[in-house]
């Protein structure tokens, strides 16, 4: 099946680049009183990316070695050509490199999403879901799993990138596929479950990510749950070791049950029971077909790997124009654990579905696969 390219106009693809990247990038120059220099860098990146062909990063970059192993024969070519996957990630790359991310100065270590990421945690939304901890936890336990487990799902929509140039967020919203049982009957059956999930996005996903890993370790559905972020910024609003110690202090900001789960993390963090990873390949252009052999070793240790949101997801399935009837099992056979996946649609790629379930959204008349209102929950138990 053909890996989804950038270059048919139109299409999602071919959106990100002509109408999303201009649009965050005069984000990102009205964040920061950047010099001349970074803001000359930053159009001279979008002009490249729209109308020219991929550059290597500079030679001396940190992480020159491991881009030219992660190349797949693109340098050189035009962005719009590549693989949509590759493309894109790599030019969140660039974009570090065009504001001195990772260069000795006065911008190194300065998250160019910060300002954005830090807005969405002052919002009123973000304040009644704090305040709503209270009647989620006097529900029964099934009550409580469900809630919390479809607050990290549809908290998938505050994506930040997507946000740049999605419809505002509105009340249609529908699960296109729940496997939510199988997912908590694989925790259910184990002595001593291990969670490990995979973050997305910062904020007000990672904010409802975080409180359901405290349900998971307060019902024993898991004993010790390892999460992992980027380790650096990367998609616009993807979660660093940072954003989770940001989205903590905020949570314990909240009203009583909020605050006492804040605490209840912090702890558990402080003792092992909840880890904190990162890795190189979390950022890295390729399919998890591709994943080194020390974080595959790392995750078949899990007795559930969850991957959250849409990258992940592309990244697991492969972004190529499969059938949305392709089995998800098929695809996902290799994966080195049991892996289960939360994700809104929000790219071209859906695969798992049935039938009647395709035949009903296309007679929608709308754009599903990309309009962010669809969600799925799809588990493989191995």
């Amino acid at each position: 099946m053909d890996e989804i390219v950038s270059d048919q106009p139109q299409s999602f693809a071919w959106g990100v680049w002509n109408k999303r990247h201009p649009i965050l990038i005069k984000q990102i120059q009205d964040s920061f009183p950047y010099p001349a220099e970074i803001r000359r860098a930053l159009d001279a990146l979008l002009e490249e990316t729209v109308s020219g062909d991929i550059q290597q990063l500079p030679s001396d970059a940190h992480d020159a070695a491991l881009w030219h192993l992660w190349d797949r024969g693109w340098y050189g070519r035009p962005w719009l050509s590549a693989p949509f996957l590759w493309a894109e990630s790599f030019f969140y790359r660039r974009l570090l490199e065009a504001v001195g991310y990772f260069r000795p100065g006065p911008w190194q270590g300065v998250d160019l999403f910060g300002p954005a990421k830090a807005a969405e945690l002052a919002t009123p939304a973000v304040a009644a879901e704090l305040a709503a901890l209270h009647d989620v936890a006097g529900e029964p336990i099934a009550a409580q799993r469900r809630a919390l487990l479809e607050a990290s799902l549809w908290g998938n929509r505050a994506d930040l990138g997507f946000r740049i140039t999605a419809a505002a967020e509105g009340a249609t919203t529908d699960l296109v596929a729940d496997d939510s049982v199988a997912l908590w009957s694989i925790l259910d059956a184990a002595p001593n479950p291990v969670v490990h999930l995979v973050a997305d996005n910062a904020g007000r996903e990672l904010l409802a990510d975080l409180i359901l890993v405290d349900q998971m370790l307060a019902t024993g559905a898991a004993a010790r749950v390892v999460m992992h972020v980027k380790p650096q910024p990367y998609y616009v609003s993807d979660a660093t070791g940072a954003d989770v110690v940001a989205v903590l202090r905020r949570i314990g900001e909240g009203p009583g049950t909020a605050a006492k789960t804040a605490q209840r993390l912090w702890n558990a963090l402080s003792d092992g029971t909840v880890g904190l990873r990162t890795h190189p390949f979390w950022c890295a252009p390729l399919p998890y077909r591709d994943l080194p052999y020390e974080l595959a070793d790392d995750l078949s240790r899990a007795t559930l790997v969850i991957l959250k949101g849409d990258l992940n997801y592309r990244r697991l399935v492969g972004d190529r124009a499969w059938p949305p009837t392709t089995p998800f099992a098929e695809l996902t056979a290799y994966f080195p654990a049991p892996v289960a996946t939360l994700r809104t649609l929000k790219s071209d790629v859906a695969v798992g579905l049935t039938a009647q379930t395709v035949a009903k959204l296309d007679a929608t008349g709308t754009a599903w696969r990309t309009s962010g209102e669809y969600a799925l929950i799809q588990v493989h138990s191995k």
